[in-house]
């Protein structure tokens, strides 16, 4: 039986699908009065679970640019994307007919300058600003919990630098 259990290991190697890859935004802003960064989630239209917007690559843009055209077509915000990746995230993404893909979700920063009110998903997905500590509350992949986590903490560092030690 062994054998039989590595022969069938095997096969499942033999036939697996490489890892897709797909670009994503951490969209964010500051609230006006306080200065208190704030994140964006959307729900995904297929399960109506929580999201951040993302999408496949498009020939001729690089990832961070993949990821801002998205975060315009599915939550109808622009801003200025970071080039350097945040983290990355991994999920089974469900195909039609039920076929399952792993893909890999490379995250980048889109500071939030401009919410349009048209745009081409409008009425498609539910929109909300929530702290940061919400949206990784609702999302459900564990790596990307950790991603909105620790962007928070780079965010709120870069807003309150530690006092420098004074030299004697």
């Amino acid at each position: 039986m062994n054998i039989l259990n590595r022969i069938a290991a095997d096969v499942r190697l033999m036939f697996r699908r490489p890892v897709r890859m797909q670009c994503a935004a951490l969209c964010y802003r500051f609230k006006k009065k306080s200065a208190v960064p704030e994140m964006l989630l959307i729900t995904s239209r297929d399960t109506g679970r929580w999201v951040i917007p993302k999408g496949w690559p498009m020939e001729g843009k690089m990832c961070h640019e993949a990821a801002a055209r998205e975060a315009y077509e599915e939550a109808g915000v622009k801003g200025e994307a970071g080039a350097e990746r945040i983290g990355f995230y991994m999920y089974d993404k469900a195909m039609d007919h039920g076929l399952k893909i792993e893909c890999m979700v490379q995250v980048y920063p889109l500071v939030v300058l401009d919410m349009l009110k048209n745009f081409p998903e409008k009425g498609t997905r539910t929109m909300e600003w929530v702290s940061f500590a919400e949206g990784a509350n609702r999302v459900v992949e564990p790596m990307l919990k950790d991603i909105i986590l620790s962007f928070e903490q780079r965010l709120l560092a870069t807003m309150n630098p530690a006092p420098q030690a004074v030299a004697r």
